[in-house]
């Protein structure tokens, strides 16, 4: 079972083979940042365009790199949501026409359950039950992860996404776009004991978020200040503490309260190394294992579609059909289970890791 993974979803194309026996063969991402960056922000026309124009050259690339010709490929796996819908359709679009013409099924898959998935791409040992906790641009989420397909959601974000206050608290302190990477790198400057945020939604119960209040408290503390450089540090370290502590204050209790003793943390901010320090001092308080996606892994990649997509044509949940469907919105727990046939255990990608204990341990 050979499968072609394309991710159209936002802002970056990525394209990859995945292989039942062999594991990832070969995998390709383009980023968008460029395009964007002097918008201060994702414009979805230059999106779509630009995933018109990379997509076809990725997937000739990857083909050639994993010395596979078209009719080898098993099934083509699709993000077809939740995204922007012109992005979406892109990618939709260009993998049902394959499909077709190469006479193989489609898969139509959901991007929150790939970046959910990933962790296990790299570590054959991590099976559910689980908690998984999604952070991204888009998206904050606690799931609980009964089992392969089979997920129930605990709380989520009232208003903004993690990954968008990082942005727009990036942009107040003129760090441009992408602001996540950029506010991590000031924050290292930043004294942890000038300013302390408030934890927003800690104080109360439940495993919901929200973070609108949050990047106000930001606004209006920079207003106190002169702006220098080491008062935007302060007050980048002191935003990204409160979001790192938030996020492991409610994972702790979404621990207690499922009883599980393993968890997951995936999306783009989980290439956060405060946040994932954070949330691995959680996890050994509680005699919990911490699994994270390679850094490579962490952001929107053909690779975690490609891998969803052979749990699922492995499962019997292949498709024919031509239709081109694509959603904005897409709840987790609409999904169907996934029934692998008994005794089926991919191969890891190379390079994932584990942090279960006071050091990272390494796998090939």
């Amino acid at each position: 079972m050979i499968i072609l993974g394309i991710e159209t979803s936002c802002d970056e194309t990525g394209v990859a083979i995945y292989d039942a026996r062999q594991g990832l063969l070969a995998h390709h991402l383009y980023s968008q940042v460029a395009i964007h960056a002097d918008f201060g922000g994702i414009v979805p026309e230059l999106a779509s365009r630009d995933h018109i124009r990379k997509l076809l050259p990725l997937i000739r690339q990857v083909l050639n790199e994993a010395t596979l010709s078209a009719r080898q490929i098993s099934a083509v796996a699709y993000t077809a949501g939740p995204g922007l819908i012109g992005a979406l359709l892109v990618g939709a679009s260009i993998a049902r026409s394959l499909a077709w013409a190469w006479q193989t099924p489609a898969m139509a898959i959901h991007h929150m359950e790939g970046h959910l998935l990933a962790p296990m791409m790299e570590n054959p040992d991590l099976t559910p039950p689980f908690l998984a906790l999604l952070v991204s641009g888009g998206h904050t989420q606690l799931v609980e992860v009964q089992a392969l397909g089979q997920y129930r959601l605990l709380g989520e974000s009232i208003d903004d996404a993690v990954g968008e206050a990082f942005d727009k608290v990036a942009n107040m302190l003129g760090l441009g776009y992408p602001g996540g990477p950029a506010l991590e790198k000031l924050a290292k400057k930043g004294n942890s004991q000038r300013f302390h945020f408030p934890r927003p939604m800690t104080n109360r119960p439940g495993l919901d978020f929200s973070f609108s209040g949050l990047k106000t408290y930001v606004m209006n503390t920079l207003a106190k200040t002169n702006g220098s450089e080491q008062d935007k540090a302060d007050i980048a370290r002191a935003f990204q503490d409160a979001v790192a502590d938030t996020l492991a204050i409610k994972c702790r209790r979404a621990l207690q309260l499922t009883g599980l003793n393993r968890i997951i943390a995936a999306g783009g901010v989980s290439a956060n190394q405060t946040i994932r320090w954070r949330l691995k001092q959680t996890a050994l308080k509680e005699n919990a294992e911490l699994f994270v996606p390679s850094l490579q892994f962490c952001t929107d990649n053909g690779a975690m579609i490609a891998y969803a997509g052979c749990l699922r044509a492995l499962a019997g949940q292949q498709s024919s059909s031509l239709e081109i469907e694509v959603r904005a919105r897409w709840p987790l727990e609409t999904l169907p289970p996934i029934t692998l046939p008994c005794g089926v255990l991919l191969p890891p990608a190379n390079g994932g890791y584990c942090l279960d204990d006071a050091k990272t341990k390494k796998r090939t």
